[in-house]
């Protein structure tokens, strides 16, 4: 069977970057990133999830770290130039990126916002992230990712809580 076609995907084929698809069963009571490395047999600090947040001078932008990992909004907001970030309400996120929660990816949104990814992310030569729907991972080089995205490496991840 065929995976899905994303506008994630297509837009990663359309950059001639490759990438692996891995699909999983989706449990809308459980979207963690603990959850979705499991289904997809791949480590949580290489499953990188993106969070939605706004910097109070430069507005909204994707924070991309790992699964094992709290967003640092303070080391957010000083990679964006910002006194500080937050992220935005689960309401927001749609109407912002276009994606759900769960399925929110930097690759073809709605709009281009500014991404930071988590400097960890160059120690893998594989990072996952979200195709832009539930139950869909991408696989590709965090290089490649960086590169179709425009990203900014920073170190915003810090240890969970």
């Amino acid at each position: 069977m065929a995976a899905a076609k994303t506008n994630a995907v297509r837009f990663l084929e359309g950059l001639n970057i490759s990438f692996e698809v891995r699909e999983y069963e989706v449990d809308p009571e459980d979207l963690s990133a603990e959850t979705v490395a499991a289904k997809i047999g791949f480590p949580l600090e290489q499953t990188f999830k993106t969070l939605v947040a706004r910097g109070d001078r430069t507005g909204v932008c994707l924070a991309v770290i790992p699964g094992n990992a709290a967003l640092d909004l303070k080391a957010l907001a000083k990679a964006m130039g910002d006194r500080k970030a937050d992220t935005v309400p689960l309401k927001e996120v749609q109407p912002l990126t276009g994606y759900i929660r769960g399925g929110v990816t930097a690759l073809a949104g709605k709009k281009d916002y500014p991404v930071y990814l988590d400097e960890f992310a160059q120690l893998y030569d594989r990072i996952s992230i979200s195709a832009g729907q539930r139950g869909m991972q991408i696989l590709l080089a965090p290089e490649d990712y960086r590169r179709a995205v425009n990203a900014i490496y920073a170190p915003i991840a810090k240890d969970k809580e």
